[in-house]
């Protein structure tokens, strides 16, 4: 601000008709509070902005409908249309997102371009990338490159307004990686056009280096800096967002210490639960949806009974009913729940799919627990739910199926960031490491520095190779590496910092990222203890339970209960007294249980089947045996993909069986019964069991079988 003020007086300017152009809006206040502690401050302050905030003092964008809007509702849509007119509507639904993000990383290239100039620019750079593209089997990926490049030089941008701004002075301060429409807008403006570095070199400040165990372990010494910075008196402490999962899971053990938080990183509007309570319900109206997933939505639906939701799920799991398509019509659950998913089903223009879901999600309850949910706000917002915000897509073209809306709708939150809401007078601001400059920070904590989450070196996000990032001018992986270096020697800087980084992950050794390898040999720095304060908890222990079945009796025992009596008397109490049996999911795999009952069922077909219209000749008996077997797979509610591993031994297993009655019979053995269910009473306990199967012998007696698949 000295620098900037010397300049103004230096020229004769007035501050009002000065603009200092800022790299992020957080900077805003800290650059007015900075212009103010000066003594020669007056009254009349430079005007400083962001590139949006300058925009919208200038008039604002209305873009038109094939523009890059920076939202990924709108452009998703635009990269569709796009890919239909070139001829591949057919890869709409794979190449729309990749589509999207090539563009969006060359919009701002196309936007440092004056207007007039920018399809000229586009066509230069698709020349030169020409005889890169020319691989048959790069055609698809030289499609979105040409489209993309396309798209970018076409479209208008909001920051076409600045370039006809005429400030008296433009101040540019810069920020670790170059913007180029702050570039191109010093160039247009020369002498009145002036660039500051925010980052200067300073003493290196107190430092400790934590290394954790794991993750979690991780987490907690990073919340454990941060406490101990606060009690120190060091506010704000500034939590650097390395890793989302790792941050909030800082957050969430500051959170419970009562600690006031500022996120300006937020996280994916997809995580959050609003979205998805959306999409719950737009997988449960596909026609071949499973079981699983319609009674997921049903249990966030609140206007569904819940009782009666839990009883049908365990009568459902009970069944085995894999597929909801499978419930017969009149079940009392299917009777409510089909009209509203049924409704969702037959394509329509995607303003009446919005307008639908949104009387969808009222008639299922979801609605008021979304409007009355910040996150929720932010869902029905990004996806225009709120009444008459569906317009914004009337002229959207075509009907859209319903695996497209949801397509639309997932990649649409996955687009998005949830920022929630955050105290005037935060203790912890969580930011990211190229947002430390210029801030207020009395601390810094660290963590995620390993070398997956802190590379010296990172990766490009895009899909641009090294060759063509040099051509088009976007950041290379050198300057990228080179912001990074000088983003981690700012931090340094910090008056205290505090550096984490885990050893493992998921079993695997993970090694410190190169930038605290080389921290480390400095001589004399060392590991810092442990952050966290132990303290001592009084001794109370802890009578054994000793649960009473006496009120529980037991009056009917199978073998499998009477085993678990004999393993561990708790397992019987629990499971067999108390009936806390686990429910099977529906959507599991299929396995050798789910095979040997369906064994079981086809074979007591196939004798029923045979004991109605007996038959010797082996074909018939083959032809008896497969019937036995789709129609037990019908009844199983089977699916052929699902059963093709078992489907494939069947006939050697078919031939192998029959094979075996042949000679069985014709020792005297016949079939009587399959599945027999039998009681015998033993004092005040009855057993009780079913046996697979059970033949007659010549000489009359009974033989017992028991199945085994194998």
């Amino acid at each position: 601000m000295s620098h900037i003020r010397g300049v103004i007086t230096e020229r004769g300017l007035h501050p009002p008709d000065v603009v200092v152009l800022l790299p992020f809006a957080q900077l805003m206040q800290e650059a007015r509070r900075a212009w103010a502690a000066d003594d020669r401050a007056t009254q009349f302050l430079p005007r400083f902005e962001t590139s949006v905030n300058w925009l919208r003092s200038l008039g604002g964008f209305n873009a038109s409908s094939d523009d890059i809007r920076d939202d990924a509702a709108h452009d998703l849509l635009t990269a569709a249309a796009l890919l239909q007119r070139a001829g591949l509507g057919g890869q709409s639904g794979t190449l729309a997102a990749p589509l999207m993000q090539a563009a969006r990383s060359l919009a701002g290239l196309a936007a440092a371009m004056p207007p007039a100039q920018r399809l000229a620019w586009g066509q230069r750079m698709a020349a030169a990338m020409a005889p890169e593209l020319e691989a048959p089997a790069l055609a698809l990926e030289a499609a979105v490159v040409r489209i993309a490049l396309a798209w970018a030089a076409s479209s208008g941008y909001a920051s076409d307004a600045l370039f006809n701004a005429e400030p008296a002075l433009l101040v540019l301060v810069q920020g670790f990686v170059a913007d180029p429409v702050a570039q191109a807008l010093q160039q247009r403006l020369g002498e009145r056009a002036l660039a500051l570095p925010l980052a200067h070199s300073a003493a290196a400040g107190t430092r400790s280096l934590h290394a954790a165990t794991d993750g979690e372990d991780e987490a907690q010494q990073a919340a454990a800096c941060v406490l101990a910075h606060l009690a120190q008196g060091r506010s704000p402490v500034g939590l650097v967002a390395q890793d989302r999962v790792l941050t909030r899971r800082v957050r969430s053990l500051l959170a419970h210490q009562g600690v006031l938080l500022r996120d300006e990183t937020g996280w994916t509007l997809s995580t959050t639960r609003a979205a998805a309570h959306v999409m719950l319900l737009l997988r449960a109206a596909v026609w071949d949806a499973s079981t699983d997933a319609v009674l997921d939505w049903l249990k966030a639906a609140p206007a569904f009974n819940a009782e009666a939701v839990s009883a049908a799920e365990a009568e459902l799991r009970r069944a085995g009913v894999r597929q909801w398509r499978s419930l017969p019509a009149d079940h009392a659950l299917a009777l409510q729940v089909r009209p509203l998913l049924d409704a969702l089903r037959s394509p329509r223009p995607l303003q009446q799919w919005l307008r639908d879901l949104r009387q969808a999600l009222r008639v299922s309850g979801q609605w008021a627990g979304l409007a009355q949910d910040d996150a929720g706000i932010a869902v029905l917002d990004a996806l225009r739910l709120h009444e008459g915000l569906e317009a914004e897509f009337a002229a959207v073209p075509g009907r859209m199926a319903l695996t497209d809306v949801t397509a639309w709708v997932n990649q649409t939150l996955e687009s998005a960031s949830f920022r929630p809401r955050h105290p005037a007078q935060a203790q912890v601001v969580i930011l990211p490491l190229s947002q430390l400059l210029g801030r207020p920070l009395a601390a810094v904590v660290l963590p995620g520095c390993d070398e997956r989450r802190l590379p010296v070196s990172p990766e490009p996000a895009d899909l641009w190779t090294p060759a063509q990032r040099l051509l088009l001018g976007l950041p290379t992986r050198e300057q990228l590496a080179q912001a990074q270096r000088a983003a981690w020697d700012y931090c340094l800087q910090t008056p205290w910092l505090d550096i984490l980084w885990r050893r493992s992950e998921g079993g695997e050794v993970l090694l410190a990222s190169g930038f605290v390898q080389q921290l480390m040999l400095e001589p004399g720095t060392t590991l810092a203890g442990d952050p966290r304060v132990t303290r001592a908890v009084p001794l109370r222990p802890c009578v054994p339970p000793l649960p009473s079945g006496a009120a529980l009796a037991v009056t009917r025992l199978s073998a499998s209960a009477y085993e678990d009596l004999r393993r561990c008397p708790y397992r019987f109490f629990a499971l067999r007294q108390l009936k806390l049996q686990e429910a099977d999911e529906l959507d599991a795999e299929l396995d050798k249980r789910d095979f040997g009952n369906w064994l079981h069922a086809v074979l007591r077909h196939f004798h029923l089947a045979l004991q109605e219209a007996p038959t010797t000749e082996a074909l018939q008996r083959t032809a008896l045996m497969d019937a036995a077997a789709q129609h037990c797979s019908a009844e199983l509610g089977l699916s052929e993909s699902d059963f093709l591993p078992y489907a494939a031994a069947w006939p050697r297993l078919r031939g192998g069986y029959l094979d075996w009655l042949q000679g069985h019979e014709q020792g005297g053995n016949r079939f009587e019964a399959a599945e027999r269910w039998c009681e015998m009473p033993m004092g005040h306990v009855t057993l009780v069991g079913k046996l697979d199967r059970v033949d007659r012998q010549a000489d009359g007696t009974a033989l017992v079988l028991d199945y085994k698949t194998e």
